[in-house]
């Protein structure tokens, strides 16, 4: 993957539309004939998006210098990675199980639908964690993963060993029970993106690999109503009632009527009528082609009641519990069994049937168990970004707060490692932010590690670029690490353990922190040569200034308005619409809000305030990105924010209290509005 999704947002201009899945379904997408991208009428619910002819993409990529050794970073050519669809996913699996408890490290990347459609929707240097949390949260509310690559690779001596493979994704409802059933949001540049790589988005409908996750498999085993074994029921730990006592006894007596009734030699050669008036009578069923019975329960303790009765009075019964809609236990069914030897036929049925259904409602979310269940490092760049989509598709619906979100993803992957941290680990790849640069980088410095990439069971004609991101993550992490004079043996894991040589790089999800005891408010890292310590309580943004103004120009304006300025101070652009104001003496942003507030102001700032301009504290900032005020200007959250009453935000009352954060604050590291 490619293009956008290594810089990780579209252009300012982007049209975002709401794509409903059956009805893009329905429509078919794109047709790919001569490089070109033609519009076969697909219509948004929201809009419609309309593209011109895009010219192919140049795929030279890493080339070697001349009088070297081609060794190291191979061309994307020689790097094959298998395209997984629903036809061969199964087939996938299998090769990918070994793969992966073999392997030191897993590498994962993602080719999303979008991202952030607004610059200041980016994480930028001054975000808090929690902040930054609050913008990934968003985008991976929004948009949809087309693109899931997986790549467990080890280190061996100058060699990484890959076994990559790209995951073609579609939220379809394969069960008919209305789930997922997503409608989401696409971003046309990164539409634009992926087709100039030949990304077949017809394949990706219909072929595509549906899942559900953790959280809807949940939801959708209540809505199917297929049995489930009573493995999972607990024991009771306490003294059965009087209530309890008469319980027992009646289910006691009707599973033995029942049985009498099922085993009495007499009943076989009733006539068909007497046949179904008694089964109508005991409530006797046939459970592939076993007499069952079906024992109504109200509570979950009913359904203790139930299961130790039959496994303590009973030999030959085989209890399942019947989920209710709305979830818990509406019955027990109570199977019976011929033998001992039909009763261990009948759990290996069971457990098979089991997993036949899981596979059918996991979908592509069995290779995130697998992941999970290897205890293995799982590898990244940009984590936050990418983790927030993991979680938020396969896991469950991501919470509010960041530090949630890290106890809960921990509990799936322990060991997460973003590949930016170790490359601020090295002088001239502080400042790098995507893998080609990183890459280019490697290749000019003297410092050069030629490691090969060796992928054994390449995949036979694949002409696809798809998913190659996964291997330059794979190839960058044992050069970082070679450069580090981390070596393989320190670097592989052990028993679920990571490499105490690589423990202080996991679990930083903040793309400028460097410390995983980082308070979630606490200080942000901006890796720049010139960096100060500024407190959030001095930094000041300020909106409705007339026409576009560059940073240079408003901050000659304010000098002269008011006396706060003629101290130290800085100004940066956020967006087109609104700018933040740096004040390197304390309490100096306090007196600047107080004054622009105030109607005793006097000169040029009571001019520029009549002409509409509108200052606020970082607070206000926090508290925008908390209640999601996404507007495509940040002046416009801004102002919604601060029009919004404090006592009428449900999200507002359930805000953890955090004092002033502290911010690193760099001169060259807000961003430049001509990249966007």
């Amino acid at each position: 993957m490619g293009g956008v999704a290594e810089d990780e947002g579209g252009t300012e201009g982007d049209v975002v539309g709401e794509l409903g899945v059956e009805e893009s379904k329905r429509v078919g997408l794109f047709s790919m004939m001569k490089g070109e991208m033609v519009n076969k009428g697909f219509k948004g619910r929201l809009g419609v998006f309309a593209f011109a002819a895009v010219q192919p993409m140049n795929r030279t990529n890493w080339p070697v210098p001349a009088n070297r050794p081609r060794r190291g970073l191979c061309t994307k050519r020689e790097w094959r990675v298998k395209q997984v669809t629903k036809s061969n996913f199964s087939q996938t699996l299998e090769s990918l199980k070994p793969q992966i408890s073999q392997s030191d490290f897993v590498a994962v990347s993602l080719q999303k639908t979008g991202s952030f459609s607004a610059p200041w929707h980016r994480v930028l240097p001054f975000d808090t964690p929690q902040t930054a949390y609050s913008k990934a949260r968003f985008a991976a509310d929004k948009f949809q993963v087309f693109q899931f690559a997986v790549c467990p690779f080890s280190v061996r001596a100058s060699k990484v060993v890959a076994h990559p493979y790209n995951f073609h994704l579609f939220p379809r409802d394969e069960l008919k029970i209305g789930m997922p059933s997503y409608s989401f949001s696409c971003q046309t540049s990164y539409l634009a993106s992926m087709a100039r790589e030949g990304f077949d988005f017809n394949v990706c409908i219909y072929d595509g690999i549906s899942y559900l996750s953790r959280a809807q498999e949940s939801v959708a085993n209540g809505r199917i109503g297929n049995p489930v074994p009573s493995n999972n029921v607990k024991t009771l730990s306490s003294t059965p009632s009087v209530a309890d006592t008469v319980f027992i006894e009646r289910i006691k007596s009707r599973v033995k009527h029942w049985k009498s009734a099922c085993r009495d030699s007499s009943t076989r050669t009733d006539e068909a009528l007497v046949k179904s008036l008694r089964k109508l009578i005991l409530g006797s069923e046939e459970y592939r082609s076993r007499p069952c019975i079906n024992l109504d329960v109200c509570s979950e303790h009913q359904v203790q009641l139930v299961v130790e009765v039959l496994g303590e009075f009973f030999d030959d019964l085989v209890p399942l519990l019947i989920p209710a809609k709305g979830g818990g236990t509406q019955a027990v069914r109570v199977i019976l069994t011929s033998s001992e030897e039909d009763k261990d036929l009948l759990k290996r049925e069971l457990q098979d049937l089991e997993e036949e259904q899981n596979k059918r409602v996991c979908g592509f979310r069995e290779v995130i168990d697998l992941i999970s269940a290897s205890q293995k490092p799982v590898v990244s760049h940009n984590s936050l970004n990418d983790f927030a989509f993991i979680h938020s598709k396969f896991l469950s619906p991501l919470p509010l707060y960041m530090d949630e979100f890290m106890c809960s993803l921990r509990m799936v992957f322990p060991h997460v490692l973003d590949v930016n941290h170790l490359m601020k680990e090295i002088g001239p790849l502080k400042k790098v932010t995507n893998l080609s640069a990183a890459a280019s980088c490697l290749k000019r410095r003297w410092f050069f590690v030629p490691i090969d990439m060796e992928i054994p069971h390449q995949a036979s004609n694949e002409d696809k670029i798809h998913g190659h991101n996964v291997l330059r993550i794979s190839h960058l992490l044992a050069n970082l690490c070679s450069i580090l004079k981390i070596t393989p043996e320190m670097i592989q894991s052990d028993g679920g353990h990571l490499a105490s040589a690589l423990e202080g790089y996991a679990n930083i999800f903040h793309p400028h922190s460097t410390n995983t005891e980082d308070p979630i408010d606490g200080d942000i890292k901006v890796w720049t040569d010139d960096t100060r310590k500024v407190s959030s309580e001095d930094l000041v943004f300020i909106w409705g200034f007339r026409g576009r103004m560059s940073a240079g120009g408003l901050k000659r304006l304010l000098q002269g308005s008011h006396s706060v300025f003629s101290e130290e101070f800085d100004v940066r652009m956020v967006d087109g619409s609104c700018a933040i104001v740096v004040f390197w003496q304390s309490g100096l942003s306090q007196a600047f809000l107080e004054a622009i507030s105030s109607n005793g102001i006097s000169g040029l700032l009571r001019e520029m305030v009549s002409e509409g301009l509108r200052a606020a504290g970082y607070e206000t900032y926090k508290k925008a990105c908390r209640l999601g005020f996404w507007e495509a200007d940040l002046a416009d959250s801004l102002d919604k924010t601060l029009a919004e009453p404090d006592h009428n935000s449900e999200a507002d009352t359930e805000t953890k209290p955090t004092g002033p954060s502290q911010i690193n604050w760099s001169r060259d590291s807000i961003i430049n509005l001509d990249e966007l």
